[in-house]
């Protein structure tokens, strides 16, 4: 078992004790909820008569269900109306704080959280949404977690889990130009498998990682869940530190020297002991587009739909159902393929210098004919950024839509869906059948650059013909 990693010594610090199944019952310094899983959680609470043991370690958002688009209340989806009511209630009645929509902290809870300095090194994070890996960029050991045990966050501050081995990812060298932070972590997918992470912790790390930014670190953890990791998690070094200092909820003056100095000893140490090591080269990744329908299914822009006989066969039923599906065969160039709707957002790929990086393919440029093209920013923080930037009007006048925050088409529990069978470019991270609204409809993930190329030229586009 892996020793002297950050996962060890952080789940060590969080450890309440060992239960009889054998799991670890698990402190749980922030839990984050949103509208979707968390009514439930709530009703059980009543129902057993039970308080929120730590309101001040909760906090809520609306994202998931909220229109991008009118926002006005009642939401004209009754049932999306009743989960905002239900959340502002239980919020409400227990002291949680919340961030509803006009609030100007409103968003996606994997974007408002790090934006507000809540999301810090060493805390352990749960939230009943898969994509809370996203936190991991902080050197955090963040969990997406089911109902039951969102009800069990807020009724204990613990979780029973059962702790997971740690595989080190190394990626080393420069990407080259027009490669970004989601084409290394589709990459991995890809090579890794989407059941490779199985039981794991990724701890990513190498020299790419430590140039990238916080916000193309919180891209590569946000997608850890889709190869199959229950978390990952970069070690926390300055570019961590210089991201949060002055931020709503980090420390400050004297604490904030102390914090850092107490960040610091998190760091997995340099004899510390993995359970497996893989090393990626940063120079052998290409601008990646999914063809599939698992994220793992990527291949690089300039490559082919791969044939049957290239898959273990244990892959193979679900590539065969992937060619009939997404209606592509083996040997056809993925570049060149038509799209219908173009997405720019999501929890993944929806923050400011996600935004700006499209913007500059954006400029200059109109969204080809027949092509519907939208930008949903992560929060209501990024969108009054990106206004005052200016990269507002940029999309606008190149024919993008400009909506409010929300996760929109990621997962289309609001009203932005795909119609029918249409073919979607797409910068969130799931690209499962229906996955977008529509139960024929086929999603293609790739960058918001690439998502701008495509738009541009209403066709998978390889972005290194626009740079």
């Amino acid at each position: 078992m892996s020793n002297g990693t950050l996962f060890d010594k952080v789940w060590d610090l969080h450890r309440v004790g060992t239960l009889p199944s054998g799991q670890t019952q698990l402190f749980i310094g922030l839990h984050l909820i949103h509208e979707v899983t968390s009514p439930q959680a709530f009703a059980m609470l009543r129902e057993r008569n039970l308080q929120v043991l730590y309101p001040d370690r909760t906090v809520a958002t609306v994202d998931h269900i909220v229109p991008t688009e009118n926002q006005a209340r009642p939401f004209v989806d009754v049932l999306a109306e009743e989960m905002m009511q239900a959340l502002e209630k239980s919020c409400k009645d227990y002291g949680i704080r919340f961030y509803n929509i006009g609030s100007g902290d409103q968003g996606i809870v994997h974007a408002i959280a790090p934006e507000q300095g809540l999301t810090q090194p060493g805390m352990t994070i749960a939230c009943g949404d898969s994509h809370t890996s996203t936190h991991g960029a902080f050197g955090a050991i963040a969990f997406g977690i089911g109902t039951s045990q969102v009800r069990d966050v807020l009724a204990s501050q613990t979780l029973a889990l059962s702790k997971l081995k740690v595989r080190r990812i190394e990626v080393n060298g420069e990407l080259n130009p027009g490669v970004y932070a989601k084409d290394v972590i589709l990459h991995i997918i890809r090579k890794l498998g989407v059941n490779g992470g199985v039981g794991y912790a990724y701890e990513f790390a190498g020299s790419t990682l430590a140039a990238m930014s916080m916000e193309e670190r919180m891209t590569i953890c946000n997608m850890s869940i889709e190869g199959g990791a229950r978390c990952g998690y970069v070690n926390p070094d300055q570019v961590t530190f210089d991201y949060l200092q002055g931020r709503d909820f980090a420390p400050i003056g004297e604490n904030w020297d102390k914090a850092v100095s107490w960040w610091q000893s998190l760091h997995s140490d340099a004899d510390a002991v993995y359970d497996d090591v893989v090393t990626f080269d940063a120079a052998e990744i290409s601008p990646t587009v999914t063809w599939g329908i698992t994220p793992g299914q990527g291949i690089a822009v300039d490559e082919t739909i791969p044939s049957l006989d290239s898959f273990a066969e244990s892959d193979r039923d679900v590539a065969q159902e992937a060619y009939r599906y997404m209606e592509f065969s083996p040997g056809t160039p993925i570049k060149g393929t038509k799209v219908d709707v173009c997405f720019i957002g999501s929890c993944t790929n929806g923050r400011l210098s996600d935004l700006r990086e499209a913007a500059k393919f954006a400029q200059g440029r109109h969204v080809a004919n027949g092509v519907k093209a939208f930008v949903v920013p992560a929060s209501e923080r990024i969108k009054k950024q990106a206004e005052a930037e200016g990269l507002d009007q940029i999309f606008q006048e190149a024919g993008f839509e400009w909506r409010e925050a929300g996760c929109s088409m990621c997962l289309a529990m609001n009203p932005d869906k795909l119609q029918g069978n249409q073919m979607s470019a797409s910068s969130s991270n799931r690209n499962f059948k229906g996955r977008q609204g529509s139960s024929t409809g086929r999603t293609l993930l790739m960058s918001p650059a690439m998502v701008v190329a495509a738009a541009v030229k209403g066709e998978v586009t390889d972005i290194r013909e626009l740079l």
